[in-house]
């Protein structure tokens, strides 16, 4: 069963999150762990995930904190997991983000069923448009809208399609052949001042936002890169 959602299991109890890591493998998800709310922060900065599975009682950072700060950054389905059984703590979890709530210990397929359920709740108000995610940049490619964080940049035509395009393989380097093929749709001609001009303009409007990350490298020789 190939289901290919990423999901992000952020539990500090080893057995637990290696149980639940085989249960989603089982079922066709894609799932990455995390043992500490550090890890799962600095998980999701660097990669893009389809849901989280959230335990509350971390070590350090509780997963209360990781909620906020995730919901700060990203709009993504969360299910918060807890031992707590109390109508209070649920309430309050919804309150502040999550997408649902299951108690320990849960039932293998009362888990999966959460998991679908949400997450089809959240392909069905994304609708049929595709959001291209790195780090904490993301592209809506249905409205053309691009984000850091919940911060919306206006970005010119030229400005967009570049960035779509690099976004669309984050790993790999695209030549200046390749820009001007996808983007302007003819080949290089060796004027290259009209792609750095635009490379240049994304830099300084990303920045702007977050000017303590940065979001395309220049591979010398060659052309550009999502920063790593």
């Amino acid at each position: 069963m190939e289901r290919n959602d990423k999901i992000l299991i952020v539990e500090d109890d080893i057995l637990l999150n290696d149980m639940t890591k085989r249960l989603l493998i089982q079922h066709g998800y894609i799932p990455i762990s995390a043992y500490s709310g550090s890890e799962a922060l600095l998980l999701m900065e660097k990669g893009q995930f389809d849901l989280v599975l959230l335990d509350l009682m971390l070590p350090g950072i509780s997963g209360e904190t990781v909620l906020e700060q995730i919901r700060q950054n990203a709009d993504i389905p969360i299910i918060g997991v807890s031992a707590k059984t109390d109508i209070e703590s649920k309430v309050n979890l919804m309150r502040n983000g999550a997408d649902d709530y299951i108690t320990k210990p849960f039932d293998n397929q009362e888990l999966l069923v959460r998991i679908e359920a949400v997450l089809r709740r959240s392909h069905r108000a994304s609708g049929n448009g595709k959001v291209l995610q790195f780090k904490d940049l993301s592209l809506n490619t249905d409205y053309m809208e691009v984000k850091i964080g919940n911060i919306a940049i206006a970005l010119t035509r030229y400005e967009y399609l570049i960035l779509q395009l690099l976004m669309s393989a984050p790993t790999k380097v695209f030549t200046k052949n390749n820009i001007f093929e996808s983007v302007w749709n003819e080949n290089f001609i060796g004027d290259d001042n009209a792609i750095n001009v635009h490379i240049g303009n994304l830099r300084k409007k990303f920045a702007k936002v977050n000017p303590d990350e940065s979001y395309i490298q220049t591979v010398w020789g060659l052309g550009f890169k999502m920063q790593s």
